[in-house]
Parts: C-alpha cells; sequence; structure tokens
C-alpha cells in the first residue's frame, strides 16, 4: 500500500512537472524575445538569445505608443472597485438569503443568481443603449457599475454556500447577547469567511482585470480603455514590444495571487465542501 502510495506521488510529481516545463516555456520564450528590438526579431529566429538589449526601447514604446501604463491604471481602477464593491454587497445578499428570515429566499437567489445563467453576449446591445441613455459610455463610473454589476452573482452565490454551512445556534446565541444582524455579519460571519471572500476577490478581480470583450464594447478614448482593450490596439508588427506589454500587464494579477496565497488555498478547500 505505501509503495503504490510512493510510486503513484513520483507519477504526479513527473506528470505536473512536465505541465509546469509546458506551461513556462512560452513565458520564458517571451521573456526573452522582449529584449529583442524589431529589426533583430523579423530577421533572426525566435529560440536565439538576443544580440543586443533592446528593454529600454521597447518599454518607452509600449508606455508612448501603446499607452500600456495608462490602461493599467484605469484598469487597476475598474477591478479593485469592481471586486471589493461586489464582494460587500455579494456578502450582504448571501448572508441575507442565508441566515436571515426573508420571505421567498431562492426566489431573490435565483433572481441575483440569474445574471451568471445567461452568456455574457446578451447583454451588450442592452447596457450599450442604456449607457448611451444615461451618459455612462465610455466613462469611468459606467465601467465601475459594469463590473461590480456583473461580478455580483458569483461572489452571492459562493458566500451563501459557505454561510449555509454556519450553525444558526451561532448567530441565535449572539443574538441573545444583544447583537443585531449587521453585527452578527460583521463580527462573526465575514471574520469565518476570510478564505473564501479572498478566493472570490481574486477571482473577480482576475476577471475584471482580463475582460476585454466589455472594455471594447462600453469605451472609445485610450484614457478610459482598459489595459487588455489598449494592447487589442498595439501595432502586432512590433513584435518584442507586443510580448513586453503582454508579460507587463499580467504582473498585477500575479503579485495579487501571491499576496493572497494562503488564503486562497484556504478558500478553495472552505468551497471545496
Amino acid at each position: 500500500m505505501g509503495k503504490t502510495s510512493k510510486k503513484t506521488k513520483i507519477i504526479i510529481n513527473c506528470i505536473l512537472s512536465i505541465l509546469a516545463v509546458i506551461w513556462i516555456t512560452p513565458v520564458f520564450f517571451a521573456v526573452l524575445n522582449m529584449f529583442k528590438g524589431q529589426v533583430e526579431y523579423n530577421k533572426g529566429s525566435f529560440w536565439a538569445l538576443p544580440a543586443g538589449n533592446a528593454f529600454a526601447d521597447n518599454l518607452v514604446y509600449i508606455r508612448d505608443n501603446a499607452k500600456i501604463f495608462q490602461g493599467m491604471l484605469s484598469s487597476l481602477l475598474y477591478a479593485a472597485c469592481g471586486a471589493v464593491f461586489a464582494v460587500i454587497l455579494g456578502t450582504l445578499a448571501a448572508y441575507a438569503i442565508a441566515h436571515l428570515k426573508i420571505k421567498h429566499r431562492m426566489f431573490w437567489f435565483m433572481v441575483i443568481y440569474s445574471g451568471t445563467i445567461f452568456p455574457f453576449q446578451i447583454y451588450l446591445i442592452p447596457i450599450f443603449r442604456g449607457y448611451a441613455k444615461l451618459g455612462l459610455y465610455d466613462t469611468r463610473q459606467g465601467m465601475i457599475l459594469f463590473y461590480t454589476a456583473i461580478c455580483i452573482p458569483f461572489v452571492m452565490f459562493v458566500l451563501r454556500n459557505f454561510f449555509k454551512g454556519i450553525s444558526r445556534e451561532l448567530s441565535e446565541s449572539a443574538k441573545l447577547d444583544g447583537a443585531s444582524d449587521f453585527q452578527i455579519l460583521i463580527k462573526i460571519f465575514a471574520p469565518m469567511a476570510k478564505a473564501p471572500i479572498s478566493v472570490v476577490l481574486l477571482s473577480q478581480f482576475t476577471f475584471c482585470w482580463n475582460d476585454l470583450m466589455f472594455g471594447l464594447t462600453f469605451t472609445k478614448s485610450r484614457e478610459i480603455k482598459p489595459v487588455m482593450a489598449s494592447l487589442s490596439l498595439m501595432n502586432t508588427g512590433h513584435a518584442p514590444a507586443m510580448l513586453m506589454a503582454c508579460l507587463v500587464a499580467s504582473l498585477p494579477t500575479i503579485f495579487f495571487f501571491i499576496f493572497l496565497n494562503k488564503n486562497f488555498e484556504a478558500g478553495f478547500a472552505y468551497t471545496g465542501k
């Protein structure tokens, strides 16, 4: 039994190592080629080491021509505000549906969760027309509002399932001690849900950051466009700069994951039960 277990672990580790190499290899060569100039890249081999160092030139190019850093600041605003607001509102909704004595709880759950049932593409035209009439098209407020609204259903779904696993006796005991429903949520439920909240916060931040479709649809000016929409407008003829822009644009989500890694892993253990 022990030998079989050991062999299984070795096989799993070998498979994971192979997958890691397959995953890292294109990233490695992307980093390698972003040090090349456009002429060297076009004339040389993709697999060759860079003869010179065009890192600074490529960095200036993506800053001035692609406006990549401006797009990153916009995406940081949209993703941070959208994810945080969605977590706050989704937590309130999840707690109300899971533990408060409200009528038709399943109905309200389905009303909120229905936002994730249908393909996101069906929302494009109605929201576009509504934004145009309300003056929210091509505005930062409109993008934050949209990302907040579209992230709430998933947050509510995950946290509702977690809150339902918490015994009602805990909240009833707190009420006997004079705690209000809001105090129970803030002082008992929210601290217990730290791990799953980290999961939904990271997942929704990443979703907002990586979004291309809605960023292209609801914005037109370069100052308002998120980073992925800005990347789509780059000159694809300058491959080294394009590779650099893609790698730079991926850094915030990587750092955010590293920062929340401990809670992220624990959150998956909770939500997987």
